[in-house]
């Protein structure tokens, strides 16, 4: 697996109402994309720093994970997001490593990547998530 940058950090937030303010006047940062992601019950806002993205996200549903995050954990940092040319594949070569996963083989995420997760207790507490292109 070769990781080629950082694709994105996921933020829970309460509220993309709030939050998307704060990103926007705050720190100066445009919002250029807003969807909602019904399998994984939540909507995501996009934002854009250098080649990397934040990704918000607000629960739509108590019972999502993100709903269960903000419950147990409240806002803050959620995941740090990877680029791979091919999440299978790299789901595979980290499995073969030991790592225990989330998502044994890929799965629709956001902005239409194919997205795959390493469980936490895995990565050194770090919820991490493999991306690649469609």
């Amino acid at each position: 697996m070769e990781i080629s940058h950082i694709e994105h950090i996921g933020i829970a937030v309460n509220s993309l109402e709030e939050a998307i303010p704060y990103y926007e006047k705050v720190l100066g940062l445009k919002c250029y994309a807003v969807e909602e992601v019904t399998d994984q019950k939540v909507k995501t806002a996009f934002f854009k720093v250098g080649q990397t993205k934040i990704e918000l996200l607000e629960s739509t549903d108590p019972e999502g994970p993100i709903g269960k995050f903000l419950e147990k954990k409240g806002p803050g940092v959620h995941h740090l997001a990877f680029a791979v040319e091919n999440v299978n594949e790299a789901l595979n070569d980290v499995a073969a490593s030991g790592v225990q996963l989330i998502d044994k083989t890929s799965r629709k995420g956001a902005e239409g990547l194919n997205i795959g997760f390493l469980h936490p207790k895995s990565t050194l507490g770090v919820l991490t998530e493999l991306c690649s292109d469609k």
